[in-house]
């Protein structure tokens, strides 16, 4: 599972881990002040900070060459681009220097950070038991922008990217740039662009003002993102040469982020 859904929210799972780990790690230190009189909660957000800080550091100095064109895009981390156990490294190392000189703290942020850690790689360590490892592409029929009809498998023979869209969702469109420039950079994978439950005399004018796509294809009834259980958008998919599914990205992409994800499938063809 790769999504919560709560109501109209989709929440991507390692958001919603991360948001539980600071909770848990929250909740004990404000249990340990409560019984001990030792406020770790402020040592506590010090870690956090620097750790998200640093985990986003160096997510943006492995991909300084895509920042430097517009150094401010570092700052918008929707992309989910973070170095995680750099972070967390960073983060205990702030902690152990904070409470060198004060004994006392030491127990209560040990026992806070150990709930969120064990929360956080416990949930993570689940989720991943808990997911069909390889799922295969669904044999799902959708259609061309001319109504033909065209089987998603007929892709399938070479590393390929199946990005889940539509026309009326914002980081759908701020992403198009970055896959319409990673689809004319990689000849060798594919890429396909499959609108969820929009017709063709609505998708047609949006791509005509937002730059032309390769592979764009109709799915009226919603049959990929229900068999991919996709139901927050963009979803980006990322199969293997044999048709099995080796990544999913919730959310935005950035042209960092593509790159890492690419990187990888075509490590594991």
């Amino acid at each position: 599972m790769d999504v919560i859904r709560l109501g109209p929210l989709v929440l991507p799972m390692q958001v919603a881990l991360t948001l539980a780990a600071l909770l848990a790690a929250n909740g004990v230190a404000a249990w340990l002040h409560r019984r001990q009189g030792v406020d770790a909660g402020p040592v506590l957000w010090k870690m956090t900070v620097t750790g998200f800080v640093v985990a986003r550091l160096l997510f943006v100095l492995r991909h300084h060459d895509l920042y430097a064109a517009a150094p401010w895009t570092a700052l918008d981390f929707r992309d989910g681009g973070f170095d995680g156990m750099a972070g967390l490294i960073a983060a205990c190392v702030v902690g152990a220097e904070l409470t060198r000189r004060h004994a006392p703290l030491r127990k209560p942020l040990l026992a806070a950070t150990v709930a969120g850690c064990a929360l956080w790689f416990g949930g993570t360590a689940l989720n991943q038991a808990l997911t069909p490892a390889g799922a295969p592409l669904p044999a799902v029929e959708v259609r061309r922008m001319d109504a033909s009809p065209v089987a998603l498998r007929s892709f399938v023979g070479r590393p390929l990217v199946i990005n889940l869209w539509a026309t009326w969702c914002p980081p759908c469109r701020r992403e198009m740039p970055v896959l319409q420039a990673a689809q004319r950079a990689h000849p060798d994978i594919g890429f396909v662009f499959v609108n969820q439950g929009e017709p063709a005399n609505v998708v047609a004018p949006f791509l005509a003002t937002h730059g032309q796509l390769d592979n764009v294809l109709l799915d009226p009834a919603r049959q990929l993102g229900t068999r991919t259980d996709s139901f927050g958008y963009p979803t980006t998919l990322f199969y293997d040469a044999k048709g099995r599914l080796r990544l999913r990205h919730v959310g935005e992409l950035s042209a960092a982020t593509l790159r890492e994800k690419l990187d990888l499938l075509q490590a594991g063809r």
